[in-house]
Formats: structure tokens, C-alpha cells, sequence
């Protein structure tokens, strides 16, 4: 008699290479301002650093380059780009569609609607002022969730992987809109009403507080200078 053999069908995790690693690791420094615009460094400093070799360095490198994050310099190491702010300004708008048209397909009750999700944002949102967070680094994190989780829920994959590659891009300088604690209110409160109109499904409404808080966002942005980039790895340790 034969027995039946029951296998695990789970999709395997690709491991991470050393590259990958270090990829990751300057990304985030570059994000978190341990890195910061107009920087330079040799990949021989990055290798001491991390304790690795020159080929995982040299692969990662090349990758950030690809991504618009660094570029080589002739004879003499890296640079970290300066702000684009022009394509800033062209992120923040396809934010601005994605995240407006999803919040109305939200309150049209569309089948492929993720409750879940909006109901995880109500829990961390619609809280009281004395149970707010106030650490601007966790609150920083929740405000990305919020608007990548409120694409998410809509239900299309296609526009929640492309939101998600835009705020990967402009994570660097969103960091800089919660170096304040008055801003860190309006977030609070302007994410409240948002969830509010979607829970009572008022699409048009949804939209425009989310326009409104979007664009708020992008006019600070406007005022960040390289001075307070400066200024903020200063106190990244703090954060």
C-alpha cells in the first residue's frame, strides 16, 4: 500500500546576498541622513565600514546609481545626489492620483475592498489626543503605512505596487515633515477625518481631505533646504 507523502508548497524566500545587505544598509543611511546630499566617500571606506569585501560594495553601488540615489565620480569615489526637487514635485502628483482614486473606489464599496486593512488604520488614527504618539520617527513610519495600506486596500495590486515605488523614492525627504510636533498633529487629525469620510463612504469628501493633506505635505517639502538637510542629520541620532 502506498502512502500518500504530504510536501510543503510554501514559496521559498530567496536569500539576501552580502550585496543586497549592503544595499539596504545605504539605502537607509542615506534615508536616515548618515549619508546626505552633495556627501562623498570611496568604496574602499564603505568595505572598512561594513566589513565587507569590494564586490557586494561595487554591486550595491551600482544599483543605488541606477535608482537616481549616488553617482560615480571620476577618479575619485561616490557622491550622493542632491534633491531633485523638480521630480519631487512629479512624485508627490501620481501620489496624489493613486491615493485619491483609491480612497474612492474605498467608498464605493468595491468587492475587492481590504476592510482589514482600514480597520488597522482606524485602531493607530482615530485615537485620543492623550494616546497619540509622539515619536516623530514611529509617527513618520505609521504615515507611510497609512497611505500605502489606504492604496493597498482599494484593491488593485498594480496601483499598490506602483504607489509603493514612489514612496520608496521620496521617503528621504518626507522624513523631513516630521522634524515638528505641530506637524506631527495635523497628521493625526487630518488622517482622522479621512477615515471618517471613507467610513461613512463619502468618496468625493475622502478625496479632497486627502488632496488637501497631500498637498500640505508637498508645500513643505518645498521649503526644506539643504541647510536644514544639515540640520536634521545633526539630530538623526535623536530621532
Amino acid at each position: 500500500m502506498q502512502t500518500t507523502q504530504h510536501r510543503s508548497h510554501r514559496p521559498r524566500t530567496a536569500p539576501r546576498s552580502r550585496a543586497d545587505e549592503v544595499y539596504e544598509q545605504l539605502k537607509r543611511d542615506i534615508a536616515e541622513f548618515d549619508l546626505v546630499p552633495g556627501d562623498r566617500f570611496t568604496e574602499n571606506e564603505i568595505c572598512e565600514r561594513l566589513d565587507v569585501s569590494r564586490t557586494p560594495v561595487r554591486q550595491a553601488l551600482i544599483r543605488l546609481q541606477q535608482e537616481g540615489y549616488v553617482e560615480v565620480l571620476f577618479r575619485s569615489g561616490w557622491r550622493v545626489l542632491p534633491f531633485d526637487f523638480e521630480q519631487f514635485e512629479q512624485l508627490y502628483d501620481l501620489r496624489m492620483v493613486l491615493e485619491t482614486t483609491a480612497a474612492q473606489r474605498i467608498c464605493a464599496d468595491d468587492r475587492r475592498v481590504d476592510r482589514e486593512l482600514v480597520d488597522k488604520l482606524n485602531a493607530i488614527w482615530l485615537v485620543a489626543a492623550a494616546d497619540r504618539e509622539t515619536d516623530a520617527a514611529q509617527v513618520a513610519q505609521w504615515d507611510e503605512e497609512f497611505h500605502c495600506s489606504l492604496v493597498a486596500a482599494a484593491g488593485n495590486a498594480e496601483m499598490a505596487r506602483v504607489h509603493r515605488d514612489v514612496t520608496d523614492r521620496i521617503r528621504i525627504i518626507r522624513r523631513l515633515d516630521f522634524t515638528k510636533q505641530a506637524r506631527i498633529d495635523t497628521t493625526y487629525e487630518e488622517h482622522a477625518k479621512i477615515l471618517k469620510a471613507i467610513a461613512r463612504k463619502r468618496g468625493d469628501q475622502a478625496a479632497m481631505l486627502l488632496r488637501a493633506h497631500i498637498e500640505t505635505s508637498q508645500a513643505e517639502v518645498r521649503k526644506i533646504t539643504l541647510h536644514q538637510v544639515h540640520l536634521a542629520r545633526q539630530g538623526a541620532g535623536g530621532k
